[in-house]
């Protein structure tokens, strides 16, 4: 009994956790691309390019990547690495003790990180999208940058050449809790080099990687919303012929 009242108070911390481990940032809304296929596919680019040097998706494998409407062909010319195979998962060669040397800690596995992200707040992929979308340059950081989403983040920005480079700006406030305190506000961003694209071709990128995060956290959604869909319409109409048939029994009793 009393291991079962332990059990159940640190699964009632669990959602305080949760939330403790983010900035408090409000989140935006991610753009809806599950059913844009070329975006999908650059999606699958962007992620290949950009997260699969150190992140794995180990519950995915690349032949998948034909649901979202690429051949075999263009996998293999485009999205795999030398050694590796269509049929192949999506791994990383990085092992774990170079990878806690180098970032402290082992990077996530991706595969589900668009569901696993999923807060009170917002989704998985508003997460994703905001976090993305909200790194900064700090020089008091290991690696140069930080991030208003997640507080001391542990991963580089990846994509600061597409971005650029930012700075944050920070006000200060009295913390309404306690006058006698004051608390750092966010202020906006400086841009102090620009990237590749600009904000709005940037935030674009983003929503493709977002959706192609979402759509390997669960691939058959759209496939399962569908049929859902077609499920309700045939127990409406079952449900409409069972009403008139029971109609037209008790007529006829009565």
């Amino acid at each position: 009994m009393k291991l079962l009242k332990k059990l159940l108070a640190v699964l009632a911390l669990v959602p305080v956790l949760a939330m403790a481990n983010e900035g408090g940032y409000p989140l935006d809304h991610a753009p809806d691309r599950s059913h844009d296929l070329s975006s999908l596919q650059n999606g699958a680019r962007l992620f290949v390019n950009y997260c699969l040097n150190c992140h794995s998706a180990s519950m995915m494998r690349y032949n998948r990547l034909r649901d979202i409407g690429l051949s075999e062909d263009q996998i293999r010319d485009n999205l795999l690495f030398s050694s590796d195979k269509v049929g192949d998962l999506m791994k990383v060669n990085l092992s774990a003790a170079d990878a806690k040397k180098w970032f402290g800690a082992v990077p996530p596995d991706l595969s589900v990180i668009a569901r696993a992200k999923a807060s009170g707040e917002g989704s998985g992929p508003d997460w994703l999208y905001t976090y993305l979308r909200t790194y900064y340059k700090d020089d008091a950081r290991a690696t140069g940058w930080n991030n208003l989403v997640f507080p001391n983040v542990g991963m580089p920005h990846v994509l600061w050449e597409l971005q650029g480079v930012r700075k944050a700006k920070f006000v200060e406030e009295k913390d309404p809790h306690d006058h006698e305190k004051t608390v750092h506000k966010f202020d906006g961003f400086e841009q102090v080099k620009a990237g590749k694209l600009n904000a709005q071709e940037y935030d674009s990128e983003v929503a493709d990687l977002v959706g192609f995060l979402g759509w390997m956290a669960e691939p058959v959604k759209n496939k399962r919303q569908q049929l859902g869909v077609w499920v309700l319409l045939f127990m409406g109409l079952l449900v409409l012929l069972t009403w008139r048939l029971n109609a037209s029994f008790w007529k006829e009793v009565k």
